[in-house]
């Protein structure tokens, strides 16, 4: 039996979202399950120790389900050795539009191919993080790859390992419901969710 089928079946018998991935709900979980108790009142898996006040800032736009999972990235990171800053989260539509607008009818360089309600970033389920030596933010360095590993090994999907638009900053967590959807069929799917009034991850 593989790693993955061994951590599938755990996440199944503990009730979670089988994706065969051990990130922070399913050490929550198993955490749970064997010393049975909260950590300050929370879940094990939302009482992960919060990271700087920048990235905190970003992650608290995020979904309840996706914040950890950042957290997790940013201390992960640290531990390998890399200071990452979660440097944005959700935008509005009306944010959106704005950027996709820079380059084509507004000042500045081309920055995104999505419009509003294309992008995962409308939805809280996706962050963008920056690597840093010391206080100084780099926009380029190979540590992206590092990290990017990192975040996939948490269950995140990664923009470094897209073949179309490759974005390294680019981390998401997509919902059990759309494991087996496309890219496009997941963002119509969230869009009518959120046009409805519902949850777009549960």
């Amino acid at each position: 039996m593989r790693i993955e089928e061994m951590i599938a079946a755990i996440q199944a018998q503990l009730g979670l979202d089988v994706d065969g991935k051990a990130g922070p709900q399913t050490w929550g979980a198993i955490y749970a399950r064997i010393v049975q108790k909260k950590i300050d009142g929370q879940p094990p898996a939302l009482a992960i120790a919060t990271v700087d006040a920048r990235s905190e800032k970003a992650i608290a736009t995020l979904l309840p389900q996706v914040q950890p999972m950042a957290r997790a990235l940013v201390q992960k990171a640290a531990a390998a050795g890399i200071t990452i800053r979660v440097l944005s989260g959700l935008r509005s539509f009306a944010e959106q539009d704005a950027l996709y607008a820079q380059g084509r009818t507004a000042p500045g360089p081309i920055v995104t191919k999505a419009r509003g309600g294309y992008s995962n970033h409308n939805f809280g389920i996706a962050f963008d993080v920056g690597v840093f030596e010391g206080n100084r933010y780099l926009a380029d360095s190979p540590k992206y790859k590092a990290v990017g590993a990192l975040g996939m090994d948490l269950g995140l999907e990664w923009g470094g390992s897209w073949k179309t638009i490759v974005d390294q900053p680019h981390f998401q967590l997509r919902p059990a419901w759309a494991m087996d959807l496309s890219e496009r069929d997941m963002l119509a799917e969230m869009r009518s969710r959120q046009a409805a009034g519902g949850p777009v991850f549960a």
